[in-house]
């Protein structure tokens, strides 16, 4: 699951629970090198096979982390090199129980595995840094800001014929009535619900831009523009049957409208935005609550 789905809070609580996670491995780190090298009695619960989940680092991981995180892929990787590391461990302190040398091989390839848990680790640390910074702090979408990078870098694939994209335009109808009537509290909820519920329905690559305010920005990956409109329409759709719990006794329903078209290899990537906008805009003068895909005569 990709990292924008857990919300600023789970990312920034995620993210204290690394770094202290990461400091009890180090200082178990430590422990094992001096007993290793000074000869000393090691941890019995060290040799055990369940050893990776006893640890403090194991505890953390096995016990503590939010369900989001734990079907990232990069959170999978941590588990397995943590695993293989404690069995290598444990061969090691068994070795020196016994009263003998360790071969280089052997610990080599504890040496090795320690350094591909460090590397794991870090790469998600770096991930999860990285979408805490580049994402909209309310709803969690890309930042508009960060947006042309991305947008950039899939243009390029495009003009190499190594994929088509389809983005899309979407606007909330009526959303200042919301705010007006409700207050900006409750627009917040609705804007954070309706992210929450897009980003559920879209696949780990597509990507969800903040453009401003109500507006937002989708690239549909590896999608041709009959496809992009289907699962748009799709969303539209699920959209309107959504209820929307705003802190009252009832809660409300909106629709979006939406304006189509592709990533073209010829246009720029600003101009394929404001083709969307144009579609975006037509479908608001149809009466709302409709998917427009881009066409010359608009």
């Amino acid at each position: 699951m990709p990292i924008n789905y857990i919300n600023r809070n789970e990312l920034q609580n995620t993210l204290a629970q690394l770094e202290q996670a990461l400091y009890n491995h180090v200082q178990w780190h430590n422990f094992i090198i001096r007993t290793l090298i000074c000869r000393l009695p090691g941890n019995k619960q060290d040799t055990k096979t369940s050893a990776h989940k006893e640890c403090l680092f194991g505890q953390w991981y096995y016990n503590d982390t939010p369900k989001k995180l734990q079907d990232h892929p990069g959170f999978a990787a941590i588990g397995e090199a943590h695993k293989h590391m404690h069995q290598l461990t444990a061969n090691l302190l068994l070795t020196v129980a016994a009263g003998n040398l360790i071969d280089i091989h052997d610990y080599d390839r504890f040496a090795n595995a320690l350094e591909q848990l460090r590397l794991e680790i870090f790469s998600l640390k770096h991930e999860l840094e990285l979408s805490l910074y580049t994402h909209d702090p309310l709803t969690g979408a890309i930042n508009r800001a960060d947006m042309l990078p991305v947008l950039r870098e899939l243009h390029e694939m495009v003009k190499r014929d190594s994929q088509v994209c389809g983005i899309s335009m979407m606007d909330l109808d009526h959303f200042k009535k919301i705010n007006d009537e409700f207050g900006h509290p409750a627009g917040d909820k609705v804007l954070v619900s309706l992210v929450r519920y897009i980003t559920e329905n879209l696949r780990p690559y597509d990507k969800l831009f903040r453009y401003g305010g109500e507006e937002f920005l989708f690239c549909l990956q590896q999608t041709t523009l009959e496809t992009c409109s289907e699962r748009i329409e799709e969303l539209r759709r699920g959209i309107k049957e959504l209820p929307f719990d705003i802190g009252r006794s009832e809660p409300i329903h909106i629709t979006v409208s939406f304006g189509v078209t592709m990533l073209e290899p010829d246009l720029t990537i600003e101009q394929c935005i404001e083709r969307a906008d144009k579609a975006l805009f037509e479908a608001k003068n149809k009466g709302r609550d409709v998917v427009k895909i881009w066409d010359s005569s608009m």
